[in-house]
């Protein structure tokens, strides 16, 4: 397994603008596929992890309770988003505990996510057991998960993980492009995560259940 970190800060200030990133939305989702081999992706191959962290000014607990799926979040995503991911509509169902399944729409398709992990406060993981949506061309969506870690102010840095495989080649090229949407992603997330945290009053214990 591959695994793919946040951009370094020196490299953040040559990341082009978002107005270039939306002329080169093709290369950026193709790398080598023509634009009509969109579909399932190849099955096979090593997985790709990409992981991105935010520290919350918050405590675990109030943390833990924000947790949420891409699809989940009410506000509008960024333009870049809609023009380079499928647009979700909602989840439906829960994930509390192990064995849970989220169903997630989006215009043109659906996800089904299950819990395989959960521990209170500290870490949610899941599975894409279904996976009727094109995404990137061809890229199998396998899990992910969140992983919370109090730190000594009181903060919490939260983790979001997505795993998944991709056919497109040559993997140098394509690998930090699809890293580079992930992270998007990823901090659309955490921001709506971290909004919601910091807005929540503070608690002396780990609430009794896992977000709904």
């Amino acid at each position: 397994m591959i695994v793919t970190a946040p951009l370094p800060l020196e490299m953040i200030a040559v990341i082009p603008k978002p107005s270039v990133m939306i002329a080169t939305t093709s290369s950026l989702l193709s790398c080598g596929i023509p634009q009509t081999a969109a579909g399932p992706a190849v099955p096979g191959g090593p997985s790709t992890s990409v992981v991105t962290r935010l520290t919350f000014t918050a405590t675990p607990a109030q943390a833990w309770d924000t947790l949420m799926f891409y699809e989940q979040i009410e506000a509008r995503q960024p333009l870049i988003l809609r023009l380079l991911l499928p647009v979700p509509i909602r989840t439906e169902g829960s994930k509390s505990v192990v064995g849970d399944e989220s169903r997630c729409l989006y215009e043109g398709g659906l996800l089904i996510k299950r819990i395989t992990d959960v521990d209170r406060g500290r870490h949610l993981g899941f599975d894409i057991t279904l996976q009727e949506l094109v995404v990137g061309r061809g890229m199998t969506l396998l899990g992910g998960s969140y992983t919370l870690r109090p730190l000594p102010n009181g903060c919490t840095e939260v983790e979001v993980a997505t795993r998944y495989t991709s056919p497109r080649r040559p993997r140098w090229l394509c690998r930090p492009l699809e890293a580079a949407v992930c992270h998007l992603f990823h901090r659309h997330v955490l921001r709506a995560m971290r909004c919601d945290a910091e807005q929540r009053p503070a608690t002396t214990a780990m609430t009794a259940r896992a977000p709904a």
